[in-house]
């Protein structure tokens, strides 16, 4: 084990709590939004502290307000000159992504 490196088992839990926060998130996020962006944020938290990247799961929420991403409830999202434009009804950010 390096040094500064967390256990193996420990990055194996931290990453399954992060996908069972994300579920819950997406369950909640019409009922309760504040609930959801919660769960998002100690995700997030969590992927800090134990060094876990969020790639696959990082456009489903807004950076800026931590809200969870449903198209059309609480967010906009747009196909424009090969970039997908997410607008984010919360903050009324916007978050734009290439694709091919």
């Amino acid at each position: 084990m390096e040094r500064g490196s967390k256990p193996e088992y420990q990055l194996k839990i931290a990453k399954e709590r992060i996908n069972i926060l994300f579920d819950e998130a997406k369950k909640t996020a019409k009922e309760d939004p504040e609930l959801a962006r919660r769960y998002v944020k100690l995700a997030k938290r969590i992927g800090m502290r134990y060094n876990i990247r969020l790639s696959r799961l990082r456009r489903k929420f807004c950076r800026h307000c931590y809200s969870y991403f449903l198209p059309g409830v609480n967010c906009q999202q747009r196909l424009k000159n090969k970039k997908i434009t997410i607008k984010c009804f919360s903050c009324n950010k916007t978050i734009q992504y290439p694709y091919k």
